[in-house]
């Protein structure tokens, strides 16, 4: 590995990658990366210049196969990249795991800036092992045996719910990590409302401490490649001039976890009462 350069971005995750040519990769390459990847959960390349969308789709492919996102505006002839235009509203200012409302939730995505403003703009992710690994023994044996419920109401009034464990185990590295976030988490089934939410809401602190965050000022070209199986993000919206960035995302596994050790609870309040809420 010694033509890369790797150099930490913070104490909690992330690392910052030079002298990788990525419109060229290779799968030498590309086994050197994944294994960066898995290890610090987050890639940073910021002296990237601009990929062609082949290269970006390439990129990607060498993870698996490329979502083709239902909502999201695409590059014109390439489906597979997802353009993301802050003056179109994409803004995504709130700590957030992508897409956890499906059932297969992404496993990784791969974000390149190719338009920014002068100051702001910036990213955060969180490390979500760090997260769960930080919490007092009893309350993760507690959390191991939970799930939770992920939903999405779309504007055109379609509802996307999904199930997945309140703790993910890495299907790689076997490592367990929190797996609720504020955007998406509506509720833990086996709790009552109450319940439920006081728990969430200790989760989603936990999961946002700065001391699991690593901070990423962008330069246009640059990119970045998360693992979405064990990490949150946030886009920091302090920034007024157009932001834009194509991003390709990869189609995901299943979350596995521990099984539920109790059963849902039976009860009147329905997940449009969660939502509402």
């Amino acid at each position: 590995m010694s033509s890369i350069d790797v150099r930490p971005a913070s104490g909690a995750l992330g690392a910052e990658v030079r002298g990788v040519d990525l419109e060229a990769l290779t799968e030498e390459t590309f086994a050197q990366l994944h294994a960066l990847l898995l290890e610090n959960l987050v890639l940073f390349f910021p002296d990237a210049e601009e990929l062609s969308p082949e290269a970006h789709k390439a990129f990607g492919r060498f993870l698996g196969e490329p979502e083709v996102h239902p909502f999201l505006p695409k590059l014109e002839g390439h489906d597979e990249i997802v353009v993301l235009d802050s003056d179109q509203g994409a803004k995504a200012d709130v700590w957030h795991t992508d897409v956890t409302f499906q059932a297969s939730p992404p496993i990784a995505s791969i974000l390149q800036i190719v338009h920014c403003p002068p100051r702001g703009g910036d990213t955060m992710w969180s490390n979500q092992h760090l997260a769960y690994e930080n919490l007092s023994a009893p309350l993760r044996d507690f959390l191991d045996g939970l799930t939770a419920v992920h939903s999405f109401a779309h504007p055109n009034g379609t509802v996307f719910e999904a199930e997945h464990p309140v703790v993910r185990v890495h299907p790689v590295t076997g490592r367990r990590s929190l797996y609720v976030n504020r955007m998406f988490t509506l509720r833990i089934p086996q709790l009552r409302r109450a319940e439920s939410d006081a728990i969430l809401q200790h989760l989603f602190t936990a999961a946002e401490r700065p001391e699991n965050v690593c901070r990423f000022s962008w330069t246009e070209g640059a990119i970045a490649m998360w693992d979405n199986r064990a990490t949150q993000h946030y886009a920091v919206n302090d920034y007024t001039e157009r932001r834009i960035g194509r991003r390709v995302t990869i189609l995901g596994d299943e979350p596995e976890g521990d099984e539920p050790r109790w059963p849902h609870l039976t009860d009147a309040t329905s997940a449009a009462d969660f939502r509402s809420k």
